[in-house]
């Protein structure tokens, strides 16, 4: 068994993946409750396994009636799936939202669990041993490069 952020991660993605709309609305205080664990646990798992880059559009409410809304975001098409990667690339891009993205393709069936480890693997730091600013518009560039390679070779 994995560790609490592991298991509220699965949890909530098990039930997003129920939801018909792709979307739930929890409440921190009790997921917290449900799991034994303090609200900013909940709140570290969000934002780190539910992030932008990872497919997931997150909202909060705060107050006593709040909740916290979880959208798993599905791209229309191959040439907004392109553009939106491209984009968020950027110039720069840090390794952990290069993986992120990296993953995502994979959540998406663009690219195989192997192509991941591969890809992951080209744009980390340990590779890319030169100083962060470089290393980051480096990254990208791969980045980049990789993405078109992958929306060219795949075709229609």
């Amino acid at each position: 068994m994995g560790n609490v952020s592991d298991i509220i991660a699965q949890y909530i993605t098990g039930i997003l993946e129920d939801s018909p709309t792709g979307t739930v609305e929890i409440k921190r205080s009790e997921l917290a409750c449900a799991f034994q664990c303090v609200p900013s646990q909940i709140n570290y798992v969000i934002s780190t396994r539910f992030t932008i880059e990872k497919g997931y559009l997150v909202e909060s409410k705060r107050g006593g009636g709040g909740y916290i809304r979880i959208q798993k975001i599905h791209l229309k098409s191959r040439q907004s799936d392109f553009e939106y990667l491209l984009n968020h690339i950027g110039n720069a891009i840090p390794q952990l939202t290069a993986e992120h993205l990296i993953s995502r393709l994979v959540d998406e069936d663009w690219i195989t669990e192997r192509e991941a480890l591969m890809m992951k693997r080209l744009i980390a730091r340990e590779t890319l041993q030169v100083p962060i600013p470089i290393r980051d518009q480096l990254r990208a560039r791969m980045m980049r490069i990789l993405i078109i390679t992958i929306f060219t070779d795949k075709g229609e």
